[in-house]
């Protein structure tokens, strides 16, 4: 069977687990180059050892080589600046997509689970963050359910799985994962807060997502997170809830204010979960990591499938 040629620009603990999953464990994929723009960065190292083309001259190298004629999915695992060249660059090319696993938000938002439908001819998908990918199925499980006003998350993970890239979008992590809450999870209002767990040993990754929507059937609403969490357990396993799912009636008369959209009285959700990383190239805590070069992984192999089947 035919597979879809990719290349990674990023050589650091994204762009190196992408690569594992991409050689371990895509059915569609075919990893064919690793760029950079350190050359002693361990990622390029570990591809070149593993007999796959690299370069460190960046989206420019990658051109430059005579297999970028052949390569049709990019992922993109820098950062929200660099990305903004990177897309410069292949927009060019109308046979190539690119999977931006930065905050840029250049191209639509994309969860798998929730909107994958629409991103058929879209050539720049965004990957949101690792808060978003977490917890946006959330919100949109209840939003399917009961319409939601407000959505907020709080993503907790390891100070140790913060890279500089991680540190440096601090701000945009926030608001694009905002935005997707909105966008893609359903909500009228969303919020994002990302919390760096200094603790040792490391912690696995931790989200809290509360949602205030429309009074709902709550039986219904925890069948549908039940399915959502099932959904992202096939390309991301040890994604989990760690408690029951909590409600709250937030009556007429005792309403909260919200920000943006005023008093609003409705069903309070609490969902806590719980991202185990499955410990490719990454430590099994890295699960912020993890779900978002699986989910990205998910979605390449999706379009790589698509278009097989149609040449």
């Amino acid at each position: 069977m035919s597979k879809m040629k990719v290349a990674i620009i990023g050589s650091g603990n994204i762009g190196t687990d992408l690569m594992i999953k991409v050689i371990r464990h895509s059915k569609n994929l075919e990893m064919c180059a690793m760029v950079g723009i350190d050359p002693d960065s361990d990622g390029l190292a570990r591809a070149n050892r593993m007999g796959y083309i690299t370069t460190h001259k960046g989206i420019d190298g990658l051109v430059d080589l005579p297999e970028w004629k052949d390569i049709k999915i990019i992922f993109d695992a820098t950062s929200a600046k660099a990305h903004h060249y990177n897309w410069s660059v292949v927009e060019q090319y109308p046979d190539k997509r690119i999977i931006d696993l930065t905050p840029a938000a250049i191209g639509p938002f994309l969860v798998p689970p929730v909107n994958f439908d629409a991103s058929h001819n879209v050539k720049n998908v965004n990957m949101v963050t690792c808060g978003g990918q977490a917890t946006i199925p959330m919100v949109a499980a209840v939003n399917r359910v009961a319409k939601v006003h407000y959505g907020e998350i709080v993503a907790s993970i390891a100070s140790k799985s913060a890279g500089p890239g991680t540190r440096a979008n601090i701000d945009e992590f926030t608001e694009t994962t905002a935005h997707a809450i909105e966008q893609v999870g359903g909500a009228e209002k969303g919020k994002a807060i990302i919390i760096l767990n200094p603790a040792e040993p490391p912690v696995i990754m931790r989200d809290t997502v509360f949602t205030l929507s429309e009074q709902g059937d709550k039986a219904a609403i925890v069948d549908s997170i039940h399915k959502m969490v099932a959904e992202v357990q096939k390309y991301v396993p040890g994604y989990t809830l760690h408690h029951n799912i909590q409600f709250d009636d937030i009556s007429e008369d005792k309403p909260v204010f919200i920000e943006g959209l005023g008093n609003r009285y409705g069903l309070k959700t609490t969902i806590l979960l719980q991202v185990e990383g499955a410990g490719h190239y990454l430590p099994a805590y890295a699960g912020n990591l993890d779900i978002m070069t699986s989910a990205a992984i998910a979605t390449a192999d999706q379009f790589a499938q698509e278009s097989l089947a149609t040449n």
